[in-house]
């Protein structure tokens, strides 16, 4: 299960970055602001992930 959610972790942060990228590219503030987005939630679930981790060994 926790590698499921690091993986799940990895293509938020993946898709929101190409949101964010696409976003700029064309001025899309909003497409900008969701890719950030993305990648905060990506980072967050990351970071949670990694913290059950080090309570686990």
């Amino acid at each position: 299960m926790a590698g499921d959610q690091k993986g799940k972790a990895k293509a938020e942060q993946a898709k929101g970055k190409a949101k964010e990228t696409i976003g700029r590219a064309v001025g899309n503030e909003r497409l900008t602001a969701e890719g950030r987005a993305e990648q905060s939630k990506g980072d967050a679930r990351q970071a949670k992930e990694k913290t059950k981790d080090v309570f686990k060994h």
